[in-house]
Order: structure tokens, then sequence, then C-alpha cells
């Protein structure tokens, strides 16, 4: 049985990307976080990480104890690396090397998660910012109107293709870990899609492509292309706030929650893995709390 460690990382990323389907960023982002700790674990052996190990370890990520700023790592940041370590440990245990039980690396306490919204006037200025016919506009209203009506993050939806059946109201989609989830479309962007895929006349597989002047070079949207055009109709329609497509994801799920969707449901067509994350909207939805206040708080007769 192999019991190098570093051999042991470079396996555990194979582990990641083979049998886990993880993406290539993710893959490197789990190599970058379990460097850091075989760096200052300073030594090749599993047997060698130890409570002690890890306490120190998180005191040197807690006080920034590398790199030329010598900054404290906010909380958020100190859990990525805690999280590949405990991953890492869980493969040991799956592989029969002895070291450390993953469930003694416990996450750093972070503080609730705020979130960045814009009100339903704002969405609704938003989604109707491209106003023209052409094919770009077409593009950019479809973008926008799918956006909202799925969920969908930026990543899947530049990974959509133009052959989407528009007779049906729903459409499957591959996510985060390879895995495949059902999202539903509203009857507003089925319309402008058809519109938009009648005035394609190019044999690209992509729904979303560039418009360059070179109509023979059209490329499949970028995530950064994508982030670009929703921010300059978000300034087109008088919108002060950054607005990006997580936002819009963030649109779609309160609009759901404040109209008497569960929870669980829209975990499913948000893809979340975990309702926790899902957990996040439920503070700023819940109206029969703000019903309360209005009829009971200061009710002075």
């Amino acid at each position: 049985m192999n019991s190098n460690l570093k051999q042991l990382k470079t396996e555990y990323l194979e582990y990641l990307e083979i049998e886990r389907g993880r993406s290539v960023k993710t893959v490197a982002n789990y190599d970058r976080y379990l460097d850091r700790f075989l760096e200052f674990l300073s030594k090749n052996d599993p047997k060698d990480i130890s409570d002690d190990i890890v306490r120190k370890y998180r005191l040197y990520l807690n006080r920034g104890e590398f790199g030329a700023r010598k900054e404290s790592l906010k909380k958020t940041t100190q859990n990525y690396y805690l999280i590949a370590l405990r991953g890492f440990l869980k493969y040991l245990v799956k592989r029969g090397v002895e070291s450390l039980a993953p469930e003694k690396i416990e996450l750093a306490k972070i503080s609730e998660r705020s979130l960045d919204l814009i009100s339903i006037e704002e969405l609704e200025r938003l989604l109707k910012a491209p106003k023209g016919e052409n094919i770009k506009e077409l593009r950019d209203k479809s973008l926008l109107e799918l956006l909202f009506s799925t969920g969908l993050r930026v990543s899947e939806l530049c990974a959509l293709n133009s052959d989407i059946d528009l007779k049906k109201d729903e459409m499957s989609v591959r996510g985060k870990g390879d895995k495949i989830r059902v999202v539903f479309l509203s009857d507003s962007a089925k319309s402008i899609i058809k519109d938009y895929l009648a005035k394609r006349k190019d044999m690209n597989e992509a729904l979303f492509i560039s418009f360059g002047r070179n109509r023979t070079d059209n490329n499949r949207l970028t995530t950064r292309s994508v982030e670009r055009i929703v921010k300059y109709y978000a300034v087109k329609a008088g919108i002060t706030k950054v607005v990006t497509p997580h936002i819009i994801r963030h649109s779609f799920a309160t609009d759901l929650l404040q109209n008497g969707a569960d929870l669980r449901s829209v975990q499913m067509m948000l893809g979340h893995s975990d309702i926790s994350t899902t957990q996040i909207y439920t503070h700023i939805t819940d109206k029969h709390l703000k019903e309360i206040h209005k009829k009971f708080h200061n009710n002075k007769k």
C-alpha cells in the first residue's frame, strides 16, 4: 500500500476528476489547497497528520503566515482549505491508509452569508432592457429570460446547445459534479428563444454565441462575456447596483419561495447538493413573519 502523501494526493486528484466527475477548475483548487497543507506539514507520511498538526495548521491559516502580505485569510477561505483536507482524509480511509479521522476536521464558524438582491421592479426593467429586434439583442433578451426562468448557473447557461426542444416546458442540464437536473422554461423564455433561433443562419451548435464582424467566426459565449452582457443591460435599465448572472439566480430562488414553493423543490431546481446552501434564502422570504409583525407590532387602538 502506497503511504507516500504526495503520491496519494496525486491519486486523490485523479479520483476526483475521473470517479467523482469534478471539474478541472475544482481539481486545480484542491491541488492548491492540499499543496499548502503538505508544505506546512513538511513530512510525507499519512501517520504524521494529527490533531495537533491540524490545530497548528488552522492557526497558520488564520494568521496568514505565508505569502508576502502576511494577512489573515477570511473564514470562508480557511474553510476551503479544511474541506479539501477533510476530503483527502476521507479518501485515505477509503484506501485503507492509516491517518487522522476526517471527522476530526471541524470547519471555522462563519457569519451568516448575506444576499445581494435586486427588487422585482429592477428585475423587470432588466429583462425589458434589450429592446431591438436584431439578432444580437434577441440573443441578449433570450439569455436574460432564460437565466430568470431556470435559475441556471452562468457556466450551465454557456454550455447549452441550440437543439432545445421548445415544444416542451422543461429541459435537462448538466450541473456541478456532472449531475443532471431538470429546469423549466417559461412561456416568455420559449417565445424569445424561438425568435432568436429563427434568425440564426450559422451552423454553430452553441445556443449563445458571439456576433463579431466576421459572421463565420462566431464562438460560444464565455462566462465572462455573459457577465459583461448582464452588467451592460443593468446599467441601461438604470440599476445602480452591480448585477451579475448569479444575482438573477438569487432572484429566481427568492421569487419561487415568496410565491409558496417549498425549500426542497427549490434546492432541486437550483442543483444544490446540500439543502443548507438553499436555506440562505429563507430569512428574506418568510411572508408570514412580516405579516405577524405588521399585525401585532405597536398596534395601539
